[in-house]
C-alpha cells in the first residue's frame, strides 16, 4: 500500500468529501473483511469518533481505506488515541495519524507527537516530530520514538532527553521500560542535576528510585569532587553510591583509588577497599591499605589492613606502617596580640576583661597515629615502636612503648623517644625514662651510653651528638692518632656527651660526678664490654620498604 504523505493529505480528503454542509460524527466501525475476528476484538481498532469521513478503495488490492477528520478519536482496548487526521485500513488493523497526536494507555503513560504509524496487530507504533512521553515520573522528548504498547517499551536512536524532577538526561540512543519506571541510554550520555554532573557512554537510570547504574567509564561532577567509576551506581535522590573496577574520587586537595568504593556525598564519609590508595596531594602524604575508613569533608582516614603512610619527601621519603592508621586535618589557629586601641574599646563594649591577644586563622595541619606494631623505614632513620602520633604543626613523631630508632649505625631506645624532623629530615631527638644509645663500629665495637634522658642532634640525616642526663654512664673504645683501636673507658657522670664525626665517635664530655675506668683493648673483662640493659637490637630494624610488616 502507497500512503499518502502528510503535507498532501488535506487536499486528498477535501476531494472524497466533496461539498459538505456540516459536520458527520461517525459510530464505531465495523469489522472489515480480514480483519481479526471478533473474539480477538480487544486487538481491533476501533474507530470512536471523527468530525469527517470517507472511505475510499485502495489500488493496490481489494481493501478500503477510512480517511478521518477533525477531533479523530480509537481505540485499541484500554488505549485510546487521539489525532487531528488519520488514515486508517481496517483490514491490515493499523492507522497513520496526523497533528496533535495523543495516546492515552491505560491512563497511566501518555506519548504525545505530530506524526503516528501504528500498527494494532502487534501494537507498534512509530512517531515522529515533537515526541513526548510520560509516565507520571519522567518524560521523554525526542523527534523519532519506536514505541511498543505491549512491552511498554519506547527507543529512540537520534538523540532524545528524559527530564525527571530536576534531573536532565540526553543520549544518542535510549530505551525507555515505562512498566519499571527504568530508561536505558547509550552513546553520549550526559546527566545534570542541580548536585552532579555525569558523563558516560552507557548508563541506567531509575525513575522511581533516582538511582544512575553505571555499566561503562563514568566521570562524576558534583562542583567539588569529581568521581570516575567503571561500575556502581548513585542514588541521586540521598547522595549514596558504591562504585567497582577501580574508581577514583578527588578534589582539590586530596584523591583516594580502590578496587571498590562506597561514598555518601552528604556527609562525605565512605569505605574503600582493596590495594587503597589515598592522597593527600596538599600535605603531600600518601596512604596505601587494604581497607580504609574516610571522610572527604574533614579529610580523615583510618587505614587497615597492612597500611602504609608515606610522607614525601624530595631525596628520602618517610614509610611508616602498623595495624592501624589514622589521620585526619584540622585548623591551625595562632594568636597574635591585639593592639591597645582594639583592647581598650572591646574591655569597654564587653564591660569584662578580655584577652589582650586575637586569634589568626593560619593553613590547615595534618595530624596522623598508627598504632601497634609501628614499623619506620626511610634511607635514613629507621624505627619500631608500638604506637606513634605525628603533626604537621610541630613535625615531632612521639612514639611509645618500647620504641628504638635507628641512625645509620646508631640505636636509641627508651620509654618515650620525640623525633623531631625539620623539612621532613631528622633534627634532633629526646628519649624520656631508660634512655639508651649504641653506635656499632666498623669493627664491631659498640660505643655506649644511658641515662634517665637523652638529646640528640642529626646534621644532614647523621647523628651528631648525644646527651644523656641523669645518672649517665657511657662505654667508648678509645683510638689512636691513626684511628687503631687502642683501648675502652667506662665512664658515670651527672651528664654526658658524645660527639660524632664523619668517621665515628670523635670526643666526649663529662659533667659534675665523673668517674671513669680505662682498659687495653685485649684486658678488658667481658661483664664490662656492656652496660646493664644493652641490647643490639638489629633484627627488629626495617632494612628495606619490603621489611615493613615483617
Amino acid at each position: 500500500m502507497r500512503l499518502i504523505p502528510y503535507a498532501i493529505f488535506p487536499l486528498i480528503a477535501l476531494f472524497f468529501m466533496g461539498p459538505a454542509s456540516g459536520q458527520q460524527t461517525v459510530s464505531p466501525s465495523p469489522v472489515q473483511t480480514g480483519s481479526p475476528t471478533a473474539s480477538d476484538s480487544t486487538k481491533l481498532i476501533h474507530l470512536v469518533t471523527a468530525d469527517l469521513f470517507r472511505m475510499i478503495k485502495k489500488e493496490s488490492d481489494s481493501g478500503e481505506l477510512n480517511i478521518l477528520s477533525g477531533h479523530v478519536v480509537m481505540k485499541q482496548g484500554n488505549t485510546t488515541f487521539y489525532c487531528d487526521s488519520a488514515i486508517q485500513d481496517p483490514r491490515r488493523n493499523s492507522f497513520e495519524a496526523f497533528g496533535n497526536i495523543h495516546i492515552n494507555d491505560r491512563d497511566s503513560i501518555h506519548t504525545y507527537s505530530q506524526y503516528l504509524k501504528y500498527t494494532g496487530d502487534n501494537r507498534t507504533a512509530v512517531l515522529k516530530k515533537k515526541v513526548k512521553l510520560t509516565d507520571g515520573k519522567g518524560v521523554l522528548t525526542t523527534e523519532e520514538l519506536q514505541y511498543d504498547l505491549g512491552a511498554k517499551i519506547g527507543t529512540y536512536v537520534n538523540g532524545g532527553k528524559v527530564v525527571n524532577k530536576t534531573t536532565t538526561l540526553t543520549s544518542r540512543e535510549g530505551y525507555y521500560y515505562a512498566d519499571t519506571h527504568e530508561v536505558y541510554f547509550k552513546k553520549e550520555v550526559k546527566l545534570k542535576d542541580p548536585e552532579y554532573r555525569m558523563d558516560t557512554d552507557t548508563l541506567l537510570y531509575s525513575l522511581d528510585q533516582e538511582l544512575a547504574t553505571f555499566v561503562a567509564p563514568t566521570v562524576i561532577h558534583d562542583g567539588k569532587t569529581t568521581i570516575r567509576t567503571k561500575s556502581g551506581f548513585y542514588d541521586l535522590k540521598n547522595g549514596n553510591a558504591s562504585f567497582g573496577e577501580r574508581p577514583v574520587i578527588e578534589d582539590s586537595s586530596q584523591k583516594i583509588i580502590a578496587e571498590n568504593i562506597i561514598y555518601d556525598k552528604k556527609s562525605g564519609k565512605g569505605s574503600a577497599t582493596g590495594n587503597v590508595l589515598y592522597r593527600d596531594t596538599a600535605q603531600g602524604v600518601t596512604i596505601l591499605a587494604g581497607e580504609t575508613l574516610f571522610n572527604n569533608n574533614s579529610n580523615e582516614v583510618l587505614a587497615t589492613k597492612k597500611p602504609v603512610m608515606i610522607l614525601k619527601q624530595e631525596n628520602d621519603s618517610i614509610y611508616i606502617s602498623g595495624d592501624t592508621l589514622y589521620s585526619a586535618v584540622k585548623a591551625d589557629t595562632v594568636w597574635k596580640d591585639m593592639d591597645s586601641a582594639s583592647f581598650k574599646k572591646q574591655s569597654t563594649d564587653t564591660l569584662k576583661i578580655v584577652s589582650p591577644k586575637v586569634p589568626i586563622q593560619v593553613d590547615s595541619i595534618r595530624f596522623f597515629q598508627a598504632y601497634h606494631h609501628v614499623r619506620i623505614f626511610s634511607d635514613s632513620l629507621q624505627g619500631v615502636c608500638d604506637s606513634l602520633q605525628y603533626s604537621s604543626r610541630d613535625s615531632v613523631f612521639r612514639m611509645f612503648r618500647d620504641p628504638i630508632l635507628w641512625s645509620n649505625a646508631n640505636q636509641i631506645s627508651g620509654d618515650t623517644v620525640y623525633l623531631f624532623t625539620k623539612n621532613k629530615q631528622p633534627d634532633h631527638v629526646q628519649v624520656f625514662e631508660n634512655a639508651f644509645a649504641i653506635g656499632r663500629t666498623r669493627e664491631g665495637f659498640f660505643n655506649q651510653i644511658k641515662g634517665s634522658t637523652i638529646n640528640g642532634s642529626f646534621v644532614d640525616g647523621k647523628m651528631d651528638f648525644i646527651r644523656a642526663k641523669g645518672n649517665a654512664e657511657s662505654i667508648y673504645y678509645l683510638q689512636d692518632q691513626d684511628s687503631a683501636y687502642v683501648g675502652m673507658n667506662y665512664s658515670h657522670a651527672d651528664a654526658i656527651t658524645l660527639y660524632f664525626g664523619e668517621n665515628g665517635l670523635r670526643r666526649v664530655s663529662w659533667v659534675n660526678g665523673v668517674e671513669g675506668t680505662s682498659y687495653p683493648l685485649r684486658q678488658i673483662p667481658s661483664d664490662k664490654k656492656e652496660l646493664r640493659h644493652f641490647q643490639w637490637l638489629d633484627e627488629k630494624r626495617p632494612k628495606t620498604r619490603l621489611d615493613l610488616f615483617e
